[in-house]
């Protein structure tokens, strides 16, 4: 006599069917169980086959189909061959449909889209680690943005925020001497965003920074004619590649990050029209 198999069907990959079926499965952990799972069900002609290979063998089908056709279609041929069905997915539709005021997408693969939006988040977050501060010019080719500017200018928050959003942010900080990577003039100037700042607002920035490290907020670092100068051969170095420049004197975090992003995705719109 063939096993005890729990067959484990859906309309996407099947992973929370199956899921599903191991949790239940290991409640009977005296009773031989085997687990088949069946993904990517777009047709009768499918669950046809599925019920056919069923009929052979004790067993209890679950699934995870969203596709409300198929779903009775398989509802219906099972009982008529005396096949136990469980809808895993359909009574929490309906539970939820009746406090939600959207109706259900009924698309299959929804938590597996998910999953890729979450990994692509994870990426750009480690992308935007990986190319802070001018560490490793050479992800600039990669990056969605490479934000440039002097220090404390909010590089890293913003890079940061961005890959909270799923783009990958590179930044370099301008400093007059040190020599700028090749990588920074082998991109599109398009590619590129530079920030700069109120000399006056920079120089609060750096002094409470200094205090907070207990150094003196008298150092040269946050001094006013050192900041000009900064800020002097910065906009030169954005002169010179060409780049969009964003002042961030009195912005947020969030209200930057709107504006890059802004540019990011017109740059991108470009690239798929050309």
């Amino acid at each position: 006599m063939a096993g005890k198999i729990i067959y484990a069907i859906s309309d996407s990959i099947g992973e929370t069917a199956e899921a599903v079926a191991r949790a239940t499965a290991s409640q009977y952990d005296k009773e031989q169980l085997d687990i088949i799972r069946v993904p990517y069900i777009s047709g009768e002609e499918q669950i046809d086959v599925v019920l056919q290979e069923a009929q052979g063998n004790e067993c209890v089908i679950c699934h995870t189909i969203v596709s409300v056709s198929l779903r009775n279609y398989l509802h219906d041929k099972a009982e008529k061959l005396g096949l136990e069905t469980v809808d895993i997915m359909g009574p929490v539709l309906r539970a939820v449909g009746t406090i939600a005021e959207t109706k259900p997408r009924l698309t299959a693969g929804m938590v597996h889209k998910l999953d890729q939006e979450y990994f692509k988040k994870v990426e750009a977050i480690e992308f935007a680690v990986k190319y802070d501060d001018g560490k490793n010019p050479s992800g600039f080719e990669k990056a969605d943005i490479v934000i440039i500017g002097v220090s404390r200018t909010s590089k890293t928050p913003l890079s940061m925020y961005l890959a909270y959003k799923k783009y990958k942010a590179a930044n370099l900080p301008l400093v007059p001497e040190v020599p700028l990577p090749d990588e920074l003039f082998r991109i599109p100037p398009k590619k590129i965003v530079g920030l700069i700042i109120d000399p006056f607002k920079l120089n609060n920035i750096r002094s409470e920074r200094l205090k907070a490290i207990g150094l003196e907020g008298e150092a040269n670092y946050a001094s006013v004619e050192r900041i000009e100068e900064e800020l002097a051969y910065a906009k030169a170095v954005m002169r010179r590649v060409h780049c969009p420049v964003l002042d961030v004197s009195n912005k947020s975090i969030e209200e930057t990050a709107a504006m890059v992003m802004q540019i990011i995705d017109r740059n991108k719109t470009n690239e798929s029209r050309d």
